[in-house]
């Protein structure tokens, strides 16, 4: 039987520390693996991608040869965004690829996410894998699968450049953490016509200037003193892998994805009456409206970039995002999140605007708190935590209870949401409410519910 240490099979993807939890012998046999599950499906052929992290070469070289060993022929892209491994996926492998990425994790973090015949391998396809590495369930190869070497940057470029069009040059400060997406952003964005500053844009795998995760706001200060200081109108920010944006004004506001979505919901509409927009159940409770004002439907899902994708094929969705920071385009695009993508769509709407700042200041805002995180104790199980704190919870005042993804309680001038992670050991909990006063009532009840549990600690 292969050894392999089964905690690094995750929610959405497969991931743990290099040589410790994440080993070469571990890569080979999640080649293996994956191998395996495409022989049931038909899938013959797979693009490989990797990120910009430092163990990344040495892991491409084993699970490549887990791969080819079982007889899947390999597209190698060698170093590219996750969204390229997506389009080489889509355009090249029939929806099936693999990408060696660590996100934004700490540098000596890697991991796959991996897709098969154009479905995102997640839950229980992942703990699929696993049981086949522990049970030897591999394919044998007639053939060894061969193994070809492709650049297809240019084609990434040429086809958002083929179809995004500005009306006027916007000047643009990017940040790319020295993630991967820093050595394709700022050449696609002056593809589009505009005036770009780079930052970071030098990929390097130890990050040695901020951590690649512009969800956090500490890691988008160098791009607001950039704004600030310099003549850019606008800052876009990417994650270690680049299927995330983060968005800054001139003025240094960070606009966050629920926003973002609002903007990118509107333009859609406009082209698409009717349509159908996905958004998770983290975002603002402003969102909803705003889609039904301008022409369209709006659908709450659970959290997590595969819950999204699975509801966006089920529903035809064409434009969806979470507040993490991914967006998903099916019109003109391939519904897949891309954050260099999205990046570009934004700076389309924008250009039709003299001040993008105050286009994006303008989108409805109420008062917010941040995620809260919340540790569970050792060898609980988050979703059980929720569901006993659920049952004996009253909230005296809710005008409705959404349980798809733990518990969001809407109120008159609010919402309060906790859930269980799908990725850490923790409760997330996030407020919103029209006046401090409102956030803080609300607030007040949930703290009531958390503390009926003696091994929950309030993190306010």
């Amino acid at each position: 039987m292969a050894s392999i240490t089964r905690d690094i099979f995750k929610a959405y993807d497969i991931r743990g520390i290099v040589g410790k939890t994440l080993t070469d012998d571990a890569a080979y046999f999640i080649g293996r693996a994956i191998a395996a599950k495409a022989a049931e499906k038909g899938i013959a052929r797979i693009a490989l991608g990797r990120d910009g992290r430092l163990s990344g070469p040495e892991l491409m070289e084993h699970i490549q040869r887990g791969l080819t060993d079982s007889g899947i022929s390999v597209l190698n892209v060698g170093m590219v965004t996750t969204p390229m491994l997506y389009f080489a996926a889509v355009n090249e492998c029939g929806g099936s690829g693999v990408m060696i990425t660590g996100s934004h994790n700490p540098p000596d973090y890697n991991g796959f996410k991996m897709m098969l015949g154009g479905d995102t391998l997640a839950g229980e396809a992942i703990q699929e894998l696993l049981a086949i590495v522990e049970k030897d369930g591999f394919v044998a190869a007639d053939k060894q699968g061969s193994v070809t070497e492709k650049d297809i940057s240019g084609a990434y470029h040429d086809h958002i450049v083929g179809h995004v069009k500005l009306k006027r040059p916007i000047n643009i400060a990017i940040d790319a953490g020295n993630g991967v997406g820093g050595a394709f952003a700022g050449k696609l964005y002056k593809g589009l016509g505009n005036e770009v500053t780079e930052l970071f844009c030098e990929v390097d795998g130890n990050f040695p200037n901020h951590h690649p995760d512009p969800s956090k706001p500490e890691n988008l200060q160098d791009l607001i003193a950039a704004l600030k200081n310099g003549d850019a109108e606008i800052g876009l920010a990417f994650d270690g892998d680049a299927d995330r944006l983060g968005v800054v004004t001139k003025d240094g506001n960070i606009i966050y994805p629920d926003r973002q979505l609002m903007l990118f919901a509107q333009d859609v509409l406009n082209r698409n009456p009717g349509a159908k927009v996905i958004f998770d159940v983290k975002s603002t409770r402003l969102l909803a409206p705003w889609i039904k004002e301008h022409g369209g439907e709006a659908i709450m899902e659970k959290t997590g970039h595969s819950f999204i994708k699975s509801a966006m094929k089920k529903t035809g969705a064409l434009v969806a995002g979470e507040m993490s920071g991914h967006v998903f385009f099916k019109e003109r695009w391939f519904g897949f999140d891309d954050g260099l993508y999205a990046g570009a769509r934004l700076l389309e709407i924008l250009s039709a605007s003299d001040n993008p700042s105050e286009v994006l200041d303008n989108l409805p805002q109420s008062i917010s708190t941040p995620e809260l995180n919340i540790s569970l104790p050792e060898g609980s199980n988050g979703h059980q935590v929720i569901e006993e704190l659920a049952a004996k919870a009253e909230f005296e005042g809710a005008t409705e209870i959404i349980t798809i993804d733990g518990l969001r309680v809407e109120f008159p001038d609010g919402f309060g949401l906790m859930r269980a992670s799908n990725t850490t050991p923790i409760l997330v909990l996030r407020f919103e409410a029209d006046t401090q006063a409102a956030i803080e009532r609300i607030q007040n009840r949930f703290k009531a519910v958390i503390e009926s549990n003696p091994h929950l600690i309030w993190p306010l």
